[in-house]
């Protein structure tokens, strides 16, 4: 039976919509995002490194929209939780999730669903709009990570803001604003209808 709504999200703007795509694209980003991981820089003043998933975790949101994004993500998770060294500095494992930076896994399931569900509303196709979706997104992983960091490495609210949200802002507009540019110059190009 075909399904009634496809959402207009980019991978399946590309591709048809199918089982089969979709089986294809949540490990394809599930994978995106453990090689981002790769690119992690350890900030010596907190247990959370500068890497490069948050870009790969929006952008699986934004590509699969809402449904299939939150799964790659949790493929992924679940890809590091049985000991895969998929996470940032090749770390692995249970104890990885449930730890200090745990929270920032799960914040990444939730982000991008968020920016998924904006993206099937063509949030994706403006610069602003575009922007905005990675910008809350960001704040996702933020509210977790820091509550993570809170549970488990028994900060308070400050210094979790601090050490979890603060040091990664830059970067992660930075971030924003590349998909910002990123995602509607290649609608464009592939046309949206």
């Amino acid at each position: 039976m075909a399904q009634a709504y496809a959402p207009p999200v980019l991978v399946f703007r590309l591709l048809s919509r199918s089982r089969v795509t979709t089986l294809l694209a949540v490990p394809t980003f599930a994978l995106l995002t453990a090689a981002a991981a790769e690119i992690a820089i350890p900030l010596p003043f907190t247990p959370v490194p500068l890497t490069g998933q948050t870009f790969a975790v929006l952008l699986a949101g934004a590509a699969l929209g809402w449904r299939a994004g939150a799964a790659s993500q949790l493929l992924y998770v679940a890809l590091g939780a049985i000991g895969l060294p998929y996470y940032a500095e090749d770390k692995g494992g249970w104890e990885v999730v449930t730890g200090a930076t745990g929270g920032y896994l799960v914040g990444f399931i939730a982000a991008a669903a968020v920016v998924g569900w904006l993206a099937e509303r063509k949030h994706d196709r403006r610069f602003n709009t575009t922007l905005a979706a990675f910008v809350i997104g960001s704040f996702v992983i933020y509210a977790f990570g820091a509550a993570g960091l809170m549970w488990r490495a028994g900060m308070e609210v400050n210094e979790a803001i601090l050490l979890g949200v603060v040091p990664f802002v830059f970067g992660d507009v930075l971030k924003a604003a590349a998909a910002g540019a990123l995602l509607p110059a290649t609608w464009r190009l592939v046309g949206d209808r």
